[in-house]
């Protein structure tokens, strides 16, 4: 028997889910207040829209306005534009929800509309409904997510990740709203960067994520792993175009620095031209990869294959959604190393060559192993536990052509190819949950204790219920990575 998810977990989903449909949209010009409230009473709705030529919103006329601006003040005959509020906040369909009660809180809102692609009013969001979501110790979290300082912000995803595992909410579901979160930053911190160069951005770019960002994954504290695809120019423009990315690359990358993502210490960062160039080169670079199949190329193939579109930005400047179809930059050179790697198999088997060296935390006989100095005994549960699944399911998932980042989405990519079994991804995506839980509880209890967020897992403390599982856990990556792993070089893992 299913059971509905609990209020805190639909805070993860969209927007789009969430609306109720459009309130009645009238014209800006032209239409009378007598004729806005005749609407709002026909429709049994709360507002109204005022929108443009084009279908866009550029103001709001609730019940509320009626009641404090209208009634008893104003002469029917007098323009909606007199007492409507404008400009209107608005929120996006693909957006979180999260963001959107984040957003009415701080604004103080009854009503948010929705907008589609084209700016045009889709849907509304209710505050009542929207906020019984969200009980009331987790909307104290939500109000810091839409504070206006990026490091507050970072901040705050500690408190709701709490919030959200204190209701309940598995843990691969509380890290990825951090990582929806994480990616709004990114899109704040770009456009904040973009705003400060000397002009619009010469041709449109698509803003990377990749590691675990691309996988949707981060935990509290990761560190920057990005990228820019930039538009097509001719060579002979090279030297202007490179100019003002350079000054957009480095402030961005010292923005999310700012924001609480540290610098990558090894140079994945768009600050660096190995990271920022058109999608040719791109796919060169790939192919470059595959024939050399070593060192630093194994290395950064290992973080760059997850990668992710967070934005895309065009030549005047604006902000979309990263598009996901085909045409779209990210996509096709997604399609690239997919092609690439049925071509190159030889590249998949020496990455696997490299995942080899990670071990799972367990002893011969069954204990957790010790990865603390000094005196401790606590174990690296990330190094030790999910970086072995997520680079075991990674490798099948390159083979298999899943287009998918995230583990467990592409766990459910192989099982559908038949790859692996139903049963076989259901007690895998059962080990991520557990890994993923033990280490974001530990980082929360490293956060409040004042210390820097790790890795390191007491496992001694746990109930003997969560040895148990984490044990089993263990066990089930052992297996899954040591039988992809072998798939791959022959070798026994």
């Amino acid at each position: 028997m299913s059971h509905p998810p609990s209020p805190a977990a639909l805070l993860l989903g969209s927007v789009a889910g969430a609306m109720a449909p459009a309130p009645p949209l009238l014209p800006a010009q032209g239409t009378t207040l007598a004729e806005a409230v005749a609407a709002l009473a026909a429709a049994r709705s709360s507002a109204v829209l005022a929108v443009d030529g084009g279908g866009r919103p550029v103001g709001i006329l609730t019940e509320q306005d009626v009641a404090r601006r209208v009634t008893f003040r104003l002469p029917p005959e007098t323009p909606l534009a007199a007492a409507m509020t404008a400009p209107v906040i608005a929120c996006g369909a693909s957006d979180g929800l999260w963001r959107a009660v984040a957003l009415m809180r701080a604004h103080h809102l009854r009503h948010l509309p929705v907008l589609g692609p084209d700016g045009a009013p889709i849907g509304m969001l209710h505050r009542a409904e929207t906020l019984a979501a969200a009980s009331g110790r987790l909307l104290g979290h939500l109000d810091a997510l839409g504070a206006a300082e990026d490091a507050a912000v970072k901040r705050a995803q500690a408190g709701v990740a709490a919030a959200l595992l204190a209701e309940g909410v598995p843990a691969p579901e509380v890290v990825a709203l951090v990582g929806e979160v994480n990616l709004d930053l990114h899109r704040r911190v770009a456009m904040r960067a973009l705003a400060a160069q000397q002009g619009p951005p010469p041709v449109g770019f698509t803003l990377l994520v990749m590691g675990s960002a691309g996988r949707g994954e981060s935990l509290l504290r990761p560190d920057q792993d990005n990228a820019l695809i930039l538009g097509g120019y001719g060579d002979a423009e090279h030297d202007r175009i490179d100019a003002w990315f350079r000054g957009f690359a480095e402030a961005l990358n010292t923005g999310l620095d700012a924001a609480g993502f540290p610098l990558c210490p090894g140079g994945v960062m768009a600050r660096n031209p190995l990271w920022r160039k058109r999608l040719p080169e791109w796919e060169a670079q790939f192919a470059l990869w595959a024939r050399r199949r070593s060192g630093a190329a194994l290395l950064f193939a290992d973080i760059a294959f997850d990668f992710r579109a967070c934005a895309s930005i065009d030549s005047a400047g604006r902000l979309a959604a990263a598009d996901a179809a085909p045409a779209a930059p990210a996509a096709r050179l997604r399609l690239t190393l997919t092609r690439l790697l049925a071509e190159v198999p030889a590249l998949l088997a020496a990455l696997a060559q490299q995942n080899a060296a990670l071990r799972v935390g367990l002893t011969f006989w069954g204990g957790f192993a010790d990865d603390e100095p000094g005196a401790g005994a606590r174990t690296d549960l990330k190094l030790h536990g999910l970086m072995p699944l997520v680079a075991a399911a990674r490798l099948a998932a390159l083979q298999r052509g899943v287009a998918e980042t995230g583990t467990v989405a592409r766990l459910d990519g192989l099982a559908a190819a038949g790859t692996i079994t139903a049963g076989e991804a259901a007690r895998l995506r059962e080990a991520f949950g557990v890994l993923l839980g033990a280490v974001l509880r530990q980082q929360l209890e490293d956060a409040a204790a004042g210390r820097t967020p790790g890795n390191l897992v007491d496992t001694a403390s746990l109930r003997r219920e969560e040895r148990v599982r984490l044990r089993d856990a263990l066990r089930a990556v052992r297996g899954f990575a040591g039988t992809t792993i072998a798939g791959f070089t022959g070798q026994l893992w």
